[in-house]
């Protein structure tokens, strides 16, 4: 397929002025001061536009040729109607930006280069290159981080749903960090080096759990030029890859430099980071041994670090290091998820032990070796005083100092008359019916307990069950009329102590209710 730049210029240049209501007009010119593409609002005279590029270019050539830049630099002038930003590409192509008079440069400056680094793909794109021109919203990116940490949660509840993850790609310059991104992307290499232009965004998903993982990918410039726009850019970050060469042993040395920077520019210190130690391919000039990346990434103090090493050349590791910060980060949602939950456990824990002591909850499985609303439980309250277990584990009590008593049972043995909750749990993964014995221990459960009691039936089930005809099978409604008792069934799936842990609030929002 023939690569159509000037479409790609003008979807991309609308889109920047549909989401920058500042900016008027958007042109990329040569050294002559030839227009090689643009878009502009409605109300603009283009010709106007022309002549200021035309006169602007001598300036920006003598500022660059002065202060030694032969592909970086800007300047900004106003004029009685507007505002005018000028981005240096390369020597000889200049991005214009024409904005209204009450624009903040500071503000558009960062997508600015933005724009200049896609416009910069554009121009050396081959045929086969694939070029996103969406515009990015720097400054929602922390709600955005916000809301997705909620999303994650509910990847365990949840799918077919679309989650989008910002990743940040830090290190000094060429040491592969476009090269990563586009063999991970892309599955492609390109041997032609160029420098980033501030930033170049790029997104790509995957399926994991049923849903779709979209990756954004933001490789950040590291020419020191562009310091002052990263604070903008780190904004909202979920996790960071901190690329080094390993053929260059500066590159090695000043990871501690930019995990500071890092550490500086973010608001939220704790997130997954991976060291990256890229061109393995290139065994025979080394200088950076893979006990020196461990080192330095255990040296750094951080819960959520790790070291990999790979090759944007030959794709070595590349797609497992980008596994791996996805899965560090929802192992991270994971934690935070569980600290907030055990504390609505002792919350709701707390409101019912000041109107009822003692509280007895039971946990009944079919397994001695598996009963995660106990270890749940346990887990929440510290692990308490164990009154009695018996061998194999088919009975253990244990009792808390604030009036909370737990017990875990085998259906054969169990003893549920004076429980005030029960949680009760069977295994249904690979089969197509629920055994009969499973309604007869519910039945049985039913007839022993106290009014009000509740009654929490869990069935772990595998993706492909038929939930409805599983929930008939084990219909107990004739007993229910005949006794004042809650019973709650529940799907536990793939994620089950996140599940366990919003079913166990839901029992005990239930006594305290029922208490009077």
């Amino acid at each position: 397929m023939v690569l159509n730049r000037n479409q790609i210029f003008s979807t991309l240049f609308n889109n920047f002025l549909s989401e920058k209501n500042e900016v008027v007009a958007v042109i990329l010119s040569d050294d002559q001061g030839l227009m090689l593409a643009g878009e502009k609002r409605k109300e603009l005279d283009m010709e106007i536009i022309a002549v200021l590029t035309s006169i602007i270019n001598p300036i920006l050539q003598r500022i660059r040729n002065e202060f030694a830049f032969q592909k970086f630099g800007s300047a900004s002038f106003d004029t009685n109607k507007y505002r005018l930003l000028f981005i240096s590409i390369d020597e000889f192509t200049t991005l214009s930006l024409v904005l209204d008079t009450m624009a903040s440069i500071d503000k558009i400056a960062p997508y600015g280069y933005f724009l200049a680094e896609k416009s910069a793909q554009i121009l050396e794109a081959t045929d086969e290159d694939m070029i996103q021109v969406s515009i990015p919203n720097f400054e929602h990116e922390a709600e955005e981080s916000e809301r997705l940490k909620n999303q994650i949660y509910q990847l365990r509840l949840d799918h077919g749903g679309k989650y989008r993850f910002k990743f940040i790609i830090i290190g000094d310059h060429e040491v592969g960090k476009t090269s990563l991104i586009k063999q991970f992307v892309e599955k492609k290499f390109s041997h032609d080096y160029r420098a980033t232009i501030g930033i170049n965004i790029t997104t790509h998903s995957i399926q994991l759990f049923g849903n779709e993982i979209i990756f954004s990918l933001w490789d950040i410039g590291a020419q020191e030029y562009f310091r002052r726009f990263r604070r903008t850019y780190y904004n909202g970050s979920k996790a960071a890859f901190i690329v080094f060469s390993l053929t260059d042993e500066k590159s090695f040395k000043n990871v501690k430099t930019w995990f500071d920077e890092l550490m500086d520019f973010l608001p939220t210190k704790d997130i997954p980071i991976i060291i990256v130690g890229n061109k393995m391919d290139l065994e025979d000039q080394r200088v950076v041994s893979y006990q020196e990346g461990v080192k330095l990434a255990g040296s750094l103090g951080m819960k959520r670090i790790s070291y990999i090493e790979t090759s944007a050349l030959t794709g070595a590791n590349v797609e497992d290091a980008f596994s791996l910060i996805a899965f560090n980060y929802i192992q991270k949602i994971r934690e935070n998820e569980e600290i907030r939950l055990q504390e609505e456990l002792l919350k709701e824990l707390d409101l019912i032990l000041e109107k009822k002591k003692p509280l007895i909850l039971v946990f009944i499985t079919e397994s001695a070796f598996w009963s995660p609303g106990l270890q749940i439980m346990c887990e929440t309250m510290g692990m308490g005083r164990c009154v009695y277990s018996e061998d194999k584990k088919e009975w253990r009590i244990y009792e808390f100092s604030n009036g909370l008593i737990v017990r875990s049972h085998l259906p054969a043995n169990m003893k549920v008359a004076d429980a005030n909750g029960i949680l009760c749990i069977f295994d249904a993964r690979g089969k197509a019916h629920a055994e009969p014995r499973w309604r007869e221990i519910i039945i049985r459960i039913m007839e022993e307990v106290e009014e009000n009691t509740v009654i929490l039936v869990g069935i772990h089930v595998s993706s492909d069950i038929n939930w409805s005809q599983l929930l008939e099978e084990l219909d107990v409604s004739d007993y229910l009329e005949k006794k004042m008792v809650s019973v709650l069934f529940f799907k536990i799936g793939f994620e089950y102590e996140l599940e366990i842990y919003d079913q166990l609030k839901v029992m005990l929002s239930t006594i305290n209710s029922l208490i009077f």
